[in-house]
């Protein structure tokens, strides 16, 4: 089977959409390119479909990598026959290829090694053809200096048996069928830890069991995180009298003779010592990787609603980072986000000079033109939106408060000290909050995913898998959006489609020597950016006021000369036909399919000529708490609230009701009927409406409902 094959049985895509989307990324075509330039070659792939034949071509070549190395290793051993280099090459299960090279695989010394160095392996294969009349005696044949007994001679013969019984391809096959279908997972408490307050979250974990197959995803991650910190012990395991059945039914060939009751000991100890561990351990590792991949589903989710929130747009914000004792850190910023002021303010206790602060606000919304207010959400968040809702402003001043997880970690970053080189952390952390008003997506571009916090036991899944997730979401919400080339920082154009970390360094320092490009030709200046990357590139970049009209717009270069015959045809500007829907009705794409523009194409683009560049994103609205609630201790059950969704995970949602401690809407307190996914009734961000069920003050854990 080659690669294409195989990509076609795991994805029952068409041949000719997976031949030609592997083909354009073994050319180095990005994902987000391939799903919006290339659908007349794919067939019209997403960019979902074309991820999961990125996945099992990677499959794939790591599996064919696997197995040159496995049948390198074996011919070393002077051990491949025709036979077997014919079972491994036809091989396409990657555990079944490390089952076939298994009694092959070099390993520390075993029991089995040593008894073979006695010469012991010829009474091994008597004991395992289980055919001798007197299998002591026969085993008193091999007593000598190295073998000092008949004890001894058996032990030895078993510990051989015990080896082959593990290494047999069927035997593990048939068990790990039974682990794959009936394993339970239980967890018991670690006594000396119980009362610790660590361990008081996983509770519900102290005495657990279910079978593995079923066990939902954070429930699972949350074992696994309960035993990492001592406070409980995770077991996995089968009815070990079902196991050693589906082993005898295959080893025993006669009951009842001499060989037959150390057979049965050789086999009990090679379930106990060998298989039980091996396949306990595979089992819980191929349901980790399933629980892995549901959070990991889930934090992806999650990150592309919080990228795709509403701007605010381009406004002059006054941005807030609240705090009691060393007061609120104030920045101005102008329509691009550059900074213009920063000072400190005492709004709250102690210092308390709230007159000052008010009038201090007041004259700086007035001095730099502000036109909305940002106030990040952590601590002293609600004393800071009711003092500043309390100023009288001369102008209409809109105020939101932001999510500002995540701030202190671009504050203290690379990116931030090179932005902000002459000021302190708490300077860059305000500028932030004001930014992620303006523009969500461009901002938080610039901090790691996992430091936002809108996943479910990221640190505790597959790291290198949760990032290559994350980057492609962060990449796709990007090229969906566009950037503009002349404001965009390094970090937001390193995610745009053949640019990366390098390029966008280049076209950062390209724009501080000559100035904003005014054409998307001009990218070619660009040092290292050739025509490879222009092509993947320049249709996902903007420029405003440019040359050619076409170059504000997702339109690729390659197709401008479609749209200028379109105008040239309808005899006006090409100018006059962007955004003129009456004249684009009037066009006939059929009549401009030509070589590798065919409809997919020329939809997209009459799509684009009726918007041109308008960002798809929904505007950001205002919000407001219940006033009446600042703390746990207001709460009451039956009492119902306002509140944002800010996390969402596979049991249902979190919900910022105005306190430090957000509330949880369990997943069958989502809607009256039954709901089977949280995503389908509730998004980040959104805005809700939650009643209170239950409060648990000492652990700071709240039960909301959205049930009618």
């Amino acid at each position: 089977m080659n690669k294409i094959q195989y990509i076609i049985n795991a994805t029952k895509l068409e041949k000719n959409s997976v031949t030609h989307t592997v083909k354009l990324l073994e050319e180095d075509a990005t994902i987000p390119f391939i799903s919006r330039y290339r659908k007349e070659m794919t067939g019209n792939l997403d960019e979902v479909q074309i991820g999961e034949i990125v996945k099992y071509k990677t499959g794939f070549e790591e599996l064919d990598k696997r197995k040159k190395a496995i049948l390198k290793s074996i011919s070393e051993q002077e051990s491949l026959t025709p036979e077997l280099e014919d079972k491994i090459s036809s091989t396409y299960d990657l555990t079944q290829l490390e089952d076939i090279y298994l009694p092959f695989k070099k390993k520390r010394k075993t029991k089995a090694d040593t008894a073979r160095e006695n010469g012991l392996e010829p009474l091994a294969k008597t004991l395992m053809a289980q055919n001798s009349p007197n299998f002591k005696a026969a085993a008193s044949k091999f007593v000598g200096k190295k073998v000092t007994s008949v004890d001894d001679a058996i032990s030895g013969a078993k510990d051989i048996v015990a080896e082959w019984t593990n290494e047999n391809e069927y035997v593990r096959k048939r068990l790990r069928n039974l682990y794959r279908h009936s394993a339970e997972i239980s967890s018991k408490v670690v006594k000396k830890k119980e009362e610790e307050e660590g361990a008081q979250k996983f509770k519900q974990y102290f005495k657990w069991q279910e079978r593995l197959k079923n066990i939902p995803s954070h429930r699972l991650l949350a074992m696994l995180r309960a035993e990492s910190e001592g406070f409980v012990k995770v077991n996995v395991g089968v009815e070990k009298e079902e196991a050693l059945e589906i082993i005898k039914g295959i080893v025993i060939k006669i009951q009842h003779n001499s060989c037959t009751p150390f057979v049965e000991e050789a086999l009990e100890d090679s379930y106990k010592r060998l298989l039980n561990p091996a396949l306990a351990n595979e089992v819980l590792s191929t349901a980790k990787e399933r629980a892995d991949e549901d959070a990991i589903n889930v934090f992806a989710d999650n990150l592309k609603q919080l990228l795709l929130a509403p701007p605010l747009g381009e406004k002059k914000i006054l941005a807030i980072d609240p705090g009691f004792k060393s007061g609120c850190k104030v920045v101005c910023l102008d329509e691009k986000g550059d900074l213009l002021h920063n000072e400190n303010i005492y709004p709250h206790p102690p210092q308390k000079e709230t007159t000052m602060a008010m009038k201090k606000v007041k004259s700086l919304v007035n001095a730099y033109g502000i036109e909305a207010i940002s106030i990040g959400n952590g601590t002293a968040s609600r004393e800071t939106e009711l003092f500043v809702k309390k100023i009288q402003f001369d102008r209409d001043v809109q105020v939101f408060v932001v999510n500002e997880a995540g701030a202190s970690v671009y504050s203290a970053s690379k990116i931030a000290r090179a932005e902000f080189p002459s000021y302190d952390v708490t300077v860059r952390g305000a500028v932030s909050i004001g930014r992620r008003l303006a523009d969500p997506l461009a901002e938080l571009v610039k901090i790691d995913p996992k430091a936002i916090g809108v996943g479910q036991y990221q640190h505790d899944v597959d790291q290198t898998k949760l990032k290559e997730e994350l980057d492609r979401v962060v990449e796709s919400c990007v090229n969906g959006i566009g950037v503009n080339v002349n404001t965009a920082s390094a970090p937001l154009l390193a995610y745009v489609s053949g640019i990366g970390p390098s390029l966008a360094e280049n076209l950062v320092a390209y724009r501080s020597e000559n100035g904003s490009l005014h054409s998307r030709k001009e990218l070619l200046k660009v040092p290292r950016l050739g025509a490879k990357a222009f092509e993947q590139a320049a249709a996902f970049l903007r420029i405003s006021d440019p040359e050619h009209p076409l170059d504000n717009s997702s339109v690729h270069p390659e197709s401008y000369g479609v749209v200028e015959k379109m105008a040239a045809d309808l005899k006006v500007e090409l100018k006059e036909l962007i955004g003129n829907k009456e004249l684009l009705k009037k066009i006939k794409p059929e009549k401009y399919i030509f070589g590798n523009i065919g409809l997919p194409t020329l939809k997209d683009i009459l799509y684009e000529l009726e918007k041109p560049g308008v960002d798809p994103r929904k505007s950001a609205k205002v919000f407001e708490f219940d006033p009446n609630v600042r703390t746990i201790k207001d709460l009451k059950p039956g009492i119902k609230l306002p509140g944002i969704v800010n996390n969402i995970t596979n049991f249902g949602c979190f919900v910022d009701i105005g306190i430090k401690e957000s509330g949880l809407v369990h997943i069958s307190k989502l809607a009256n009927e039954f709901v089977s996914d949280v995503n389908s009734v509730v998004k980040l961000h959104q805005h809700v409406q939650v009643t209170v069920v239950e409060v648990d003050e000492s652990r700071k854990r709240i039960q909301l409902s959205m049930v009618d």
